[in-house]
């Protein structure tokens, strides 16, 4: 197991900000269902270029967060991490260095571990402790790459590794709220990243 700041190919497990390209609303002009959607969607939004962004259309931001809470936290089914870890693939595939910090630290946070994570930003396609994380990697990097090539033989390697259809299901919507959200933070800004420190090898 490791533990500590990764930083491989350009991703990092560290904190990062996020710099929108467009104009944000800014909260002393913002109508009272926009202060109510961002109240609603995550506890920092208000201070989040994010969702200050995304808020220019309320009524959208509030079924995108009803849509990625309940497939990121809903209980039963995949276990959280596990979610995390298809999510943190995708975000490594597509190249979203900033959605690919933040799931990196959840995945972290609920396995107490990142031995994983740093294996996917070193090579996702190789990555996976376990038999199990080495299919949801595949898997995730399969989806998000040729969707179109995703396969009865895909779901049999799932299945080999240990998903059920519950768990299989949580996958496919974890990996294909990803393709949403790695386009949205992509198109829209940029990462910040913090002053970079030395880092012990």
């Amino acid at each position: 197991m490791s533990n500590g700041i990764i930083r491989s190919h350009g991703f990092t497990n560290e904190t990062l900000g996020w710099s929108a390209w467009l104009d944000v609303v800014t909260l002393d002009q913002a109508t009272p269902e926009q202060i109510a959607v961002l109240e609603e969607s995550h506890p920092k939004a208000k201070v989040s270029d994010y969702y200050l962004f995304l808020v220019h259309q309320p009524e959208i931001l509030r079924q995108r967060s009803t849509a990625f809470n309940a497939i990121m936290y809903a209980p039963g089914g995949m276990s959280r991490a596990e979610r995390e870890l298809g999510a943190t693939v995708v975000s490594r595939i597509n190249g979203c260095v900033y959605c690919a910090s933040v799931h990196a630290q959840r995945f972290e946070q609920l396995a107490k571990r990142n031995d994983v994570i740093t294996q996917v930003f070193d090579d996702p396609h190789t990555a996976g402790t376990t038999p199990r994380e080495q299919a949801i990697a595949r898997f995730s990097i399969a989806l998000t790459a040729a969707p179109d090539q995703v396969s009865t033989d895909s779901m049999r390697a799932l299945k080999d590794a240990g998903l059920d259809e519950t768990e299989i299901l949580d996958l496919i919507h974890s990996v294909a709220i990803f393709a949403w959200a790695n386009r949205l933070m992509l198109n829209l800004g940029e990462p910040v990243f913090p002053q970079q420190q030395p880092v012990a090898p």
